[in-house]
């Protein structure tokens, strides 16, 4: 596996962003020329309105998918983030550290962690500052 870095630590699963994603939204714009060439013939109207529906609501669901995901990850690392900096410091993360930071954070290697915390609640460092501060990368591969 690859060494990550700030150049490298992006991660896309190929079938779901790649394949399924335009999948989708080739169906839902293929739906709409059903239902455009569809109008003003009252046997197919009510089928080509069912798939502009369904073909509208999967893009939902592919979208909501990723979202959910990332959010119940975001919690847990959060969760894993406080812990660390509370084994390592003695107290739980400043309570100005958002989540993208901490999410940013978790890349940081033990030895700045903490500092390194501290300077993202004082200074506001945005995930990005956070991320490119790092010198010694931990990776993370488990996130997607």
């Amino acid at each position: 596996m690859q060494e990550q870095s700030y150049s490298s630590h992006a991660k896309f699963v190929p079938l779901f962003h790649f394949v399924v994603g335009p999948l989708i939204i080739a169906t839902f714009f293929g739906s709409l020329v059903n239902l455009y060439r569809s109008i003003g013939d009252h046997e197919r109207i009510y089928s080509a309105s069912l798939i502009t529906a369904m073909s509208f609501a999967m893009i939902f669901v592919f979208l909501f998918a990723r979202i959910f995901a990332l959010k119940a990850q975001d919690r847990a690392i959060r969760l894993e983030e406080n812990m660390r900096h509370y084994l390592m410091a003695g107290r739980p993360l400043d309570a100005r550290v958002t989540v993208g930071q901490c999410i940013a954070l978790r890349f940081a290697s033990d030895a700045e962690f903490v500092e390194l915390a501290r300077k993202a609640a004082e200074n506001g460092m945005s995930k990005d500052e956070i991320k490119k501060s790092i010198k010694s990368w931990r990776a993370d591969n488990d996130r997607l």
